[in-house]
C-alpha cells in the first residue's frame, strides 16, 4: 500500500503526529498496547482500542481487529488503530514510513529494518543507529529540532512547567490497585479536592488527591490496574484553559510538524535523487 506510515503509540502526543499525517494524505495505521495507559484521554486516539473508536479534532480513529481488517480500512480512506504491542503488522505490510511514538524514553524494539525510513521520538533512540531520525520532545528552543546523527536530550523526569509549575501539576500513584475515579477530565479542581480512589488488594481505598487548583486535564482510565509510582493524572493551573483538556497541544502540534517534515524530505529525496 503506497504511503503508508505506521505509527507506534497512540497516546496524546503521538496523536497529534498521526493527525497530522492523516489530514496530509498519508495512510496511516496505529499500533498500540492491548491495554494503553493514556493520561490525557480527551486527545488520545488509543481511546479506541477501549471504545471502538475516538474522534480528535474531527478525525476519527476505529479499532481494527486483525491485520486484513485494517487493511480494508485503510483502503476505505479510514484510520485504524490496532492492539499489536510488538510491531508484528510491520513485517507483514512492509511500511515505507514507521514512527516510534511511544514515548517509554527507551527503545521497545524499533529498528532501521522496519522501513525505508524510521522515526523515533524523544530518548531512547540514536539516529543512524537503531532509527534513521530522531525528534526531539524537550520543550524548548530544541523542540521538534530533526536529529540526523545522535540522539535526543535526556530525560530529566521533571515535567513542563506551565505557569511556574512543574512537579505538582503530575500526580503519581501512591500504591498498586485499581483506580475508580471521581473526577472528570476537563473538571475544575482545588488543591486537595478527591479525583480518585484507589483500591487495592486487601480492600483498602487510598484516596488520590488534588495537588494544586486547576483544571484536571487527564486522568488515567477508570478501574485501570495501576503501580505505585504510575503517572495517573495531570493538572493545568490555568484555570481558563478548560477546552485544551479536549485539543491536541502545542508541544504534539509541534513534533508531528516535525514529523511531517522528516516524511516529506524523505519523499522528496527518494522519488528525485535531490537534497533539499
Amino acid at each position: 500500500m503506497g504511503d503508508l506510515i505506521i505509527v507506534r503509540g497512540g497516546g496524546d502526543i503521538a496523536t497529534g503526529t498521526i493527525h497530522r499525517l492523516y489530514r496530509s494524505g498519508f495512510n496511516v495505521l496505529v499500533l498500540e498496547a492491548e491495554a494503553p495507559c493514556a493520561i490525557r484521554r480527551e486527545a488520545a486516539f488509543c481511546e479506541a482500542v477501549y471504545e471502538g473508536s475516538k474522534e480528535v479534532e474531527g478525525v476519527l480513529c476505529e479499532r481494527a481487529d486483525s491485520v486484513s481488517h485494517a487493511c480494508r480500512m485503510l483502503k476505505e480512506g479510514r484510520l485504524p488503530i490496532l492492539a499489536d504491542p510488538q510491531g508484528e503488522a510491520i513485517m507483514e505490510l512492509k511500511p515505507e514510513v514507521v514512527v516510534d511514538a511511544i514515548l517509554a524514553k527507551k527503545n521497545l524494539g524499533t529498528n532501521r529494518k522496519m522501513a525505508l525510513l524510521t522515526i523515533g521520538l524523544g530518548p531512547g533512540f540514536t539516529a543512524g543507529q537503531d532509527v534513521d531520525v530522531v525528534i526531539e520532545t524537550m520543550r524548548g528552543h530544541d523542540l521538534g529540532r530533526l536529529i540526523y546523527q545522535g540522539s535526543a536530550m535526556a530525560d530529566t523526569k521533571v515535567p513542563g512547567s506551565i505557569m511556574g509549575v512543574t512537579d505538582k501539576r503530575v500526580i503519581y500513584a501512591g500504591t498498586d490497585g485499581k483506580i475508580r475515579n471521581i473526577a472528570r477530565i476537563g473538571d475544575r479542581v482545588k488543591q486537595g479536592d478527591p479525583l480518585a480512589l484507589i483500591e487495592t488488594a486487601d480492600g483498602r481505598q487510598v484516596q488520590v488527591k488534588a495537588s494544586i487548583d486547576g483544571v484536571l486535564r487527564g486522568i488515567i482510565r477508570n478501574w485501570y490496574e495501576v503501580k505505585r509510582g504510575l503517572k495517573i493524572a495531570d493538572i493545568d493551573p490555568r484555570e481558563d484553559e478548560q477546552k485544551n483538556c479536549f485539543t491536541i497541544s502545542d508541544k504534539a502540534r509541534c513534533i508531528a510538524g516535525s514529523v511531517l517534515e522528516a516524511a516529506e524530505n524523505w519523499k522528496f529525496r527518494f522519488c528525485t535523487g535531490k537534497l533539499r
